[in-house]
Formats: structure tokens, sequence, C-alpha cells
């Protein structure tokens, strides 16, 4: 019996050790070529830059400038609540929002495709495999806040 629950602990202790490595370790994020990262085949990401329905989301309006845009944008994330802004730019915001439970790290980026006058959408969780429709989750919550300012 001692022998099984040792087993057991080593492998909840390499678990935890496993996702935190993977909730901090940071991804090469940001725009190339008018486009975000590509998501990964888990269904714990969504994008509005992809094919496939299950992880598409849609494009947000433009505001009546790129300025109005993120500053929307950025009331809708706060408004959200949890997240915190990693890193910005006239066009690009990036958001990293926190898990309350787990404290698990989803990665959220803004680009403001200024051409043709849309947000694309880009939320991926670093660690594990299902999210269970949380980054689709929150993109309609922001979505739902960005378009009532």
């Amino acid at each position: 019996m001692q022998i099984v629950l040792g087993v057991i602990g080593i492998l909840v202790v390499a678990f935890l050790v496993r996702v935190v490595i993977e909730g901090n370790r940071v991804p090469e994020l940001g725009v190339k070529d008018g486009k975000l990262a590509a998501i990964s085949s888990k269904p714990n990401n969504v994008s509005s830059q992809v094919d496939d329905p299950k992880k598409k989301v849609a494009t947000l309006a433009f505001k009546n400038s790129a300025a109005e845009t993120m500053s929307a944008l950025k009331a809708a994330v706060a408004a959200y609540g949890g997240g915190s802004i990693a890193a910005e730019s006239e066009d690009y915001l990036y958001v990293i929002f926190t898990t309350s439970l787990m404290r698990y790290r989803d990665d959220v980026e803004f680009w403001l495709d200024v051409d043709n006058k849309l947000v694309h959408y880009r939320s991926s969780s670093r660690a594990g495999h299902s999210d269970m429709g949380l980054n689709r989750k929150r993109y309609d919550k922001i979505a739902e806040l960005y378009q009532g300012l």
C-alpha cells in the first residue's frame, strides 16, 4: 500500500511540475505577415484566423479609429478582469489572463488590421489539453463588452 501511495505521490508531483513549467513558458507570439501565431491542434485555443469551425471566432469590427478601437479593447479586457497587459503597440495588444483556481495562464492577442478595419483575435492556454471552453467563453464575453462600448 505504501508503494502505491508513493507512486501516486510521485505522479502528482510530476504532473504539477509539468504544469508549472508549461505555464511559465512564454510562447512566441505577435504578428508576422498579417497573421497572429498559429494555434495548436489541442482544443484549448481559438483564433479568428483559422478555418476549423471548432476553433474559429469572428473578427471584431473597428470603432471610428485605431486609437478608439485600442481604447475600447483595453476597456473590455479591464471589465472582463483577470488579465494583465504584457505588450502593446498602436495595432497590437497582448494580454495574459490567469485563471483564479489553478493559476493557469492563457495568452490573448488582438491585432488591429487597419487596412481592412478588423480586429483579429487569438487566445490559447499555455498548459494542459482541454480548457473546457474557457478561451471561447472569454472571447464571447470580451466581444460583448467591446461591442457595448
